[in-house]
């Protein structure tokens, strides 16, 4: 399945990420520090992944006004509206392939 990805590049993008948006969208970014989902409307799903984009933590349906925190090793952060049909099929181990826009 193919799915476009907004890469977010600079502090103020993944600091404000998916808060504060009506509609949410598929997007990546690079942090070891973990996320927040402060003014983030709706849940979402997470995947967190390695340098080689094995997947390594799963986290469905990320509510508001939480955090979520891991392996600080672990630095790609895939973020998808929750219940996406994206990641129905991703598991612990999947090795995936997403292109992101930029």
């Amino acid at each position: 399945m193919k799915v476009k990805i907004k890469k977010l590049s600079n502090f103020s993008e993944m600091l404000f990420g998916l808060a504060f948006k009506k509609n949410l969208e598929p997007v990546y970014f690079e942090t070891r520090w973990g996320i927040h989902t402060f003014f983030v409307r709706k849940p979402i799903d997470v995947v967190i992944c390695d340098d080689n984009n094995v997947v390594r933590k799963i986290k469905k349906n990320l509510k508001p006004w939480r955090i979520f925190i891991w392996n600080p090793k672990f630095k790609n952060v895939y973020e998808f509206p929750a219940n996406s049909k994206y990641i129905s099929k991703i598991s612990i181990g999947s090795k995936i392939c997403i292109p992101t826009i930029q």
